[in-house]
């Protein structure tokens, strides 16, 4: 018997929901987002997030489950992000998804947003375990060892900034609009990487990540040739900063494909949908036994359909949550060790 979960995503400025049928169809998948708003001010300002996901939540979730053809009583559950993301934004979707499960008798899944991006790709094509796990956010860049669905063992996390994060930063230095991380990833289409920038590689047996000093790297760069009187080009700055940053996560996760020997490599986040990284990716996986599973750009950002499969996994681990679950802004993926 198909099971039907209604997935509901309120963690920054994306307000989505949908309707995902046995974890894998996607029935529905409404996203409205509220980048045309937070542009003028270069970055997501919380208070306002919150108050345009008040205002759309309700007609969101209804759309979702008119076009998937569904009533929320024919839903089999109710899975919400819980976290991490800005607190504001995460209440809106919790209050919601919490009134809908309490109103209508269906179990509530509380859901960690990295866990979504991570089972976007099951929407795609299903997972093989035992398998590596490459996210690249915003706010996160992980690298995680999967056994089985629903068990995350950590081999790796950034120790600074995520890489999502860097991206933004020196968008910002070069003056680009928000959001600077695909603007820069087109600008790097157009040129060669003729400015060699560092890689912090840290210890040699070491998955952790550091963008940090590369995001300094790139500022003095910035800086140095304001002060000359020099024309910087931005294209190959551009080639140049995404380089240094595909070089270290293509370098580690195939570093960890080998060690443990998987033949599927998950890649997952905002930052996922970057040229870069996937052709670098692509090249490296025709080299091995390797499928690398990579989701359609619509499902590389925030959406309700990632977090209505990862709740379907939670749904059938018997995993369901109280009516009392609160919004958690810095909630830790559960990893076991390795």
């Amino acid at each position: 018997m198909s099971r039907f979960i209604l997935g509901i995503e309120t963690s920054c400025d994306e307000t989505a929901a949908a309707v995902v049928k046995d974890g894998r169809e996607i029935c529905s998948n409404i996203i409205h987002s509220q980048i045309a708003i937070h542009e003028r001010f270069g970055g997501v300002v919380p208070e306002v997030a919150s108050r345009h996901h008040v205002g759309n939540i309700t007609w969101v979730i209804e759309r979702a489950l008119r076009e998937a053809g569904k009533s929320i009583d024919e839903m089999d559950a109710v899975a919400v992000t819980q976290g991490p993301g800005l607190v504001g934004s995460l209440l809106v979707g919790l209050t919601a998804a919490k009134t809908l499960a309490f109103a209508h008798g269906r179990p509530l899944i509380g859901v960690h947003h990295i866990a979504g991006h991570i089972y976007a790709n099951r929407l795609v094509k299903e997972m093989q375990f035992p398998l590596i796990a490459l996210v690249v956010s915003g706010g996160h860049t992980e690298l995680l060892y999967m056994p089985e669905h629903g068990v995350y063992r950590l081999l790796g996390q950034t120790r600074d900034d995520a890489a999502g994060e860097a991206y933004d930063k020196v968008a910002r230095s070069l003056q680009l609009t928000y959001p600077g991380g695909p603007k820069i990833d087109r600008l790097a289409q157009q040129a060669e990487p003729l400015i060699h920038f560092p890689r912090a590689w840290l210890e040699a047996d070491s998955y952790d990540f550091s963008f940090s000093g590369l995001k300094s790297a790139v500022i003095n760069h910035l800086h140095n040739a304001k002060q000359r009187g020099d024309e910087v080009d931005v294209p190959v700055l551009a080639a140049s900063f995404q380089d240094a940053v595909v070089d270290v996560l293509v370098t580690k996760a195939m570093r960890a494909v080998d060690q443990y020997q998987v033949h599927q490599l998950v890649l997952a986040g905002g930052v996922a949908a970057n040229q870069g990284l996937r052709k670098r990716l692509e090249a490296e996986a025709s080299q091995r036994d390797l499928e690398l599973l990579a989701p359609p750009i619509a499902l590389c950002t925030d959406n309700g359909a990632m977090i209505a499969a990862a709740g379907t996994i939670s749904y059938e681990r018997g995993e369901f949550s109280s009516y009392d679950i609160n919004a958690i802004p810095q909630l830790l993926l559960p990893v076991e060790k390795l």
